[in-house]
């Protein structure tokens, strides 16, 4: 516009103009007042009459403007202002530069709070871009799905993502939209034996079309023949060197479990950090025969079955096709079973009484918006920074404005800087993220790299760099832009002592942040430590187990016999799972008396030969433990627990007959409830069955003799398990320390709180302390004048520091119930949880103000301290 503007003056002066470039002219001049002076400047001086005395240079100067001489010369003068615009912007770069070289101090509190806000919510940003990716990499992502299954129970619909063995071979050959089907059985651990080379590892075996249905890449091998045998077997790269020391292996022997002999036939890449499966081999399904494992019938759903529906199938005709196939192939099992993309079963795979309801996306989304909360956080800080010595920085404006620059100009002005300092930061925050991500990944259980190498990272950081830097400097820029010049140059625009101002909102929303972090990671600590003292129902101490692999199930009489006589152990039990788990349930139970049309009685399942409680120290409050070698009939015994007593209703249940699809079973004793899953849970019903039919053993489990040193024990244990069991690792575990591993997840959690609320609390101190550097220095003059009427420094650090105390005050109110509602939403995710105190409160306003005073003390002390001539001498 202004360039329009001197280029419709130059025609009107040199006489070129036309009616319609005059009224253009006028009317642009009416809507540009701040133009006048210029104009007229520029029209007195054109007009000027030519001396002749006037010098060569000063008369070659002037024929240059002389009007009627060369016309298209005259047409060049807007390209000045284009020049002159590139010259400003370069100005504003380096007065900015100039500004951050004056004062350093507050310059490196600027760049260093805004780089820590920059690298937490980098790190943020690549979790959430990792989570949201999941999956995503397969071809076919849009047509693969997995089977779910969903069930009546308790007045409910329960939801799970498994299903029966005999699913998928039914969609392949009876439904036309189906075009493959591929069952996954997750395998935590078997023994492989290479050479003298013996090696536990996690995979899964599955059917020969998953490497179909799935794209991930195969190095050797052919993706249609690689598990097309009963003894092929495809491993992932770093798996084949840990067991050959290299890749190339297609066709070397591997034995599992010391019983079968299988032959690579595939090598794998290794898997993506983005993917919901875990694997490092693969094995063809029917090795479910061979460990016995096979299990076809409709009652049992544990798989997954991953089906990959034909081009332009739709999701919910397949649905409603698909919804009674259960019902239509079994009379007395009703599941329903439905389709869930692949594309959303990473994020949105949690069910409540069958309707979506999120799933891990909450996580996502709340780490969303901690990152913008923490980069807001560091954003306010720099705003109160820049406003802290605005004093200085108004006279500048007021002595720009007077020499006639406008406020676009000024807005520009500190907006460049704001982004140089946001650069710089910029940079900073990468030197930070890259020595962090290690704790990261420890932390989130991630691999996640920072993608140096991907131009559109760059791209995406320079972008986020420049919202930040506009974002951070956007109230800076208008609120100094906007200093009248007069009142500036005589001192009186100060607004320092208002009852509300930005600055002062800026740091009780930084403070709001910090607060409610504090009060969330001490009820995060407080509801982990409720769980950690809570009574399990068993004797945890000298409590072990190990997993029953290659021959001890066989040799088992032998193991326990030497192990007892060892001295090292008091008590020895088997069981299909350990006591800190359960492995196994059953919902099929009927007893005399059960009410027709109630809810199915389901229950945590456990299987065991005999003393059980004994081992476990369970506390046996009617009948006695099974003891299938000194009874008999105990095969067909059963434990049951104080829940599922309560269930059944029975007056005295010992002695009671409860059946099952197996058989019938008789209960021989009623024990404590005892916690086997979460810390955070309820007691929920457990039955532990004699060794009866479809019995099988996993863990065996013994308590270590007390007056024994645990080392001797352990060493005593082990020579005997190698001595029958020598091709597999001795691995023992303690009850202890798996149970205290049930707390990894919400510890995780809590020490991310703990962090967000560190860096919350650092970013909120610097701007505090901003805020006070502020006040200290306009009211400068009034400390020095209540000094000569004789004030203390104590009463005139206590002056300036009760300000800052109302405004921690005023956080705390407005943080303390956002707190509480988010805490109460988190709690009413556990069954077992603790009531909030109100002493978290009390110690957390405690220490926000104990935070407060000592932040501000400094500059303060420092006002208080200084001397009222300096302050006072204009005066």
């Amino acid at each position: 516009m202004d360039d329009r503007i001197w280029k419709l003056l130059a025609r009107k002066l040199s006489g070129e103009a036309s009616p319609d470039d005059l009224k253009e002219l006028e009317k642009l001049v009416k809507e540009n007042p701040d133009l006048h002076y210029s104009i007229d400047a520029f029209t007195k001086i054109w007009n000027a009459p030519v001396k002749e005395t006037a010098g060569p240079d000063v008369q070659k100067l002037l024929n240059r403007i002389k009007p009627k001489r060369e016309p298209a010369q005259l047409r060049k003068i807007p390209s000045v202002f284009s020049v002159k615009r590139n010259v400003m912007l370069g100005n504003h770069f380096k007065i900015a530069w100039r500004n951050l070289a004056r004062g350093r101090v507050f310059s490196i509190i600027k760049i260093l709070g805004l780089a820590i806000g920059i690298a937490s919510a980098l790190l943020l940003f690549l979790w959430i871009q990792n989570e949201m990716s999941f999956d995503l990499y397969h071809k076919k992502k849009d047509r693969i799905y997995l089977a779910w299954s969903q069930s009546p129970y308790e007045g409910r619909i329960e939801t799970w993502p498994a299903t029966s063995m005999l699913l998928g071979p039914i969609l392949n050959t009876s439904y036309p939209f189906v075009e493959a089907t591929a069952r996954q059985n997750d395998v935590l651990s078997f023994l492989f034996h290479v050479g003298n080379k013996h090696m536990e590892s996690r995979g899964m075996l599955t059917d020969s079309s998953f490497l179909n249905i799935f794209d991930f890449p195969l190095v050797y091998g052919d993706q249609n023949k690689a598990l097309s045998t009963p003894r092929s077997l495809v491993i992932t790269e770093s798996f084949a060197k840990k067991l050959f020391g290299r890749t190339d292996v297609m066709g070397k022997a591997i034995r599992i479990d010391s019983t079968s002999d299988f032959m690579v036939t595939g090598v794998l890449k290794d898997l993506p950090n983005n993917t919901q499966f875990k694997f490092e081999w693969l094995g063809p399904w029917s090795y479910m025969n061979e460990v016995h494992w096979m299990k076809e019938d409709w009652s049992t759903s544990y798989i997954r079955t991953w089906v990959l529906l034909k081009p332009g199938a739709n999701e919910q005709i397949a649905n409603a096709r698909i919804k009674n196939l259960v019902a239509e192939h079994s009379d007395d099992v009703k599941f329903e079973t439905f389709l869930h993309p692949l594309s959303k079963e990473h994020l949105w795979d949690r069910f409540e009484n069958g309707k979506p309801s999120g799933g891990q996306i909450k996580i996502v989304r709340l780490f969303w918006l901690i990152a913008c909360f923490i980069l807001l956080l560091a954003c306010i800080n720099y705003m109160n920074l820049s406003t802290a010595k605005s004093l200085k920085r108004a006279r500048e404006v007021g002595i720009r404005k007077m020499a006639g620059a406008r406020k676009s100009s000024i807005v520009r002005q500190f907006l460049v800087e704001s982004i140089l300092v946001a650069l710089l930061a910029g940079f900073i925050a990468l030197l930070l993220v890259e020595p962090n991500l290690k704790w990261f990944n420890a932390l989130t259980e991630k691999r996640l790299i920072v993608p140096y190498g991907n131009p559109y990272f760059w791209l995406s950081f320079l972008g986020f760099i420049m919202v930040t830097g506009i974002l951070a400097g956007i109230y800076p820029a208008f609120y100094l832009s906007a200093y009248k010049p007069i009142k500036v140059l005589k001192g009186t625009f100060q607004s320092v002592n208002a009852l509300v101002t930005p600055r002062k909102v800026l740091v009780v929303l930084q403070f709001t942040f910090a607060i409610t972090f504090i009060i969330c990671t001490l009820v995060i600590y407080r509801q982990i430590k409720y769980g950690q003292q809570r009574d399990v129902g068993y004797d945890q101490k000298n409590l072990a187990f190990v997993y029953m692999k290659g021959d001890v199930n066989t040799k088992f009489n032998a193991i326990r016999n030497d192990l007892m006589n060892s001295g090292a152990i008091t008590s020895i039990t088997r069981s299909n799972s350990p006591i800190t788990d359960t492995w196994n349930g059953d919902d099929s139970y009927e007893w005399e008396g059960k009410k027709p049309g109630s809810p199915k009685f389901g229950a945590g399942l456990y299987f065991t030969d005999q003393d059980f409680a004994k081992t476990f120290g369970l506390k046996i409050i009617k009948g006695r433990d099974i003891n299938a070698e000194r009874y008999p009939a105990d095969s067909t015994a059963i434990l049951i627990n104080e829940s599922a007593a309560r269930i059944m209703g029975f007056s005295d249940p010992v002695g009671q007959v409860i059946k099952n699809r197996d058989c019938n079973w008789h209960i021989v004793g009623v024990v404590r409830n005892f916690l086997t899953s979460s810390p955070f849970s309820s007691f929920y019903p457990l039955v532990i069955h004699g060794p009866g039919p479809q019995y099988w053993f996993g863990t065996m489990s013994f308590r270590l003799n007390a007056y024994r040193p645990v080392a001797s024990n352990i060493k005593s244990i082990g020579a005997i398990l190698k001595k029958y069991n020598p091709d597999n690792p001795f691995d023992l575990y303690f009850a202890e320390q798996t149970n205290s591993q049930k707390f990894t997840g919400t510890k995780k959690v809590d020490s991310l709180a703990f962090i967000f609320a560190s860096l919350a609390i650092f970013i909120s101190c610097l701007g505090l302390f901003a805020l006070a550097a502020y006040m200290a220095e306009n009211r400068t003059k009034e400390i020095g004048v209540r000094k000569v009427l004789g004030a203390s420094v104590a009463s005139i650090s206590t002056l300036l520091s009760k300000d800052f105390l109302k405004l921690v005050i005023i956080s705390f109110v407005i943080a303390s119930p956002i707190a509480w509602w988010a805490m109460t939403g988190w709690l009413n995710n556990f069954e077992y949880h603790i009531r909030i105190s109100p002493w978290i409160f009390i110690v957390t306003g405690a220490f926000s103000i104990l935070l407060a005073i000592g932040t501000v003390s400094f500059q303060s002390i420092r006002a208080a301290l200084a001397n009222p001539i300096k302050s006072l001498r204009s005066e």
